[in-house]
């Protein structure tokens, strides 16, 4: 299976409740991250899970905003990696974030989340991430305004559900 998503295109509520907490808000026709202060991070009602056995998921960001994308990636791994929870740290172990070095489409670069395993049922929604690993803090409102400000308006994101077919090495 094969889906779009963008900020608040495809997944309309994971993305209601992430624009909700960047104070971004829903429009007819797209979603823009705003550059409005954040109201006080809580975590999203609702999850990113997968039940497939692997997920490939790209993420196309603005150039002039990799840095922060890459920022808020470094604390995805942090919050993984402190979390009490052992469910998290396997998120983490199979979880590899690639950088493409070709230019992108319309001056974008190209972030590529590779998932495999994928942990089935376990929570892959990034904000909610970043706010069980950092609280209801100020700078979680901070990593999650990076976030949210570092993909273009639409088609920023997709995610190709994955089940393996062959492995060839085996």
């Amino acid at each position: 299976m094969f889906r779009r998503d963008a900020p608040g295109a495809g997944r309309r509520p994971a993305m209601i409740v992430a624009c909700a907490v960047i104070g971004g808000l829903l429009s007819a026709a797209a979603v823009r991250p705003q550059a409005a202060p954040a109201p006080q991070a809580q975590p999203a009602a609702n999850q990113r899970t997968f039940a497939h056995g692997g997920v490939m998921w790209l993420n196309f960001v603005k150039a002039d905003k990799a840095a922060d994308f890459e920022f808020v990636m470094t604390k995805v791994k942090e919050a993984l990696m402190k979390s009490e929870k052992p469910e998290r740290k396997q998120q983490a172990a199979g979880w590899k974030v690639f950088k493409s070095p070709d230019p992108g489409a319309g001056g974008n670069v190209l972030y590529v989340f590779i998932i495999d395993p994928v942990m089935k049922g376990a929570d892959y929604q990034i904000s909610n991430i970043i706010t069980e690993g950092f609280g209801n803090t100020a700078e979680t409102n901070d990593i999650l305004k990076k976030y949210a400000e570092s993909y273009p308006a639409s088609g920023a994101m997709s995610i190709a559900n994955l089940n393996i077919l062959q492995e060839f090495g085996k």
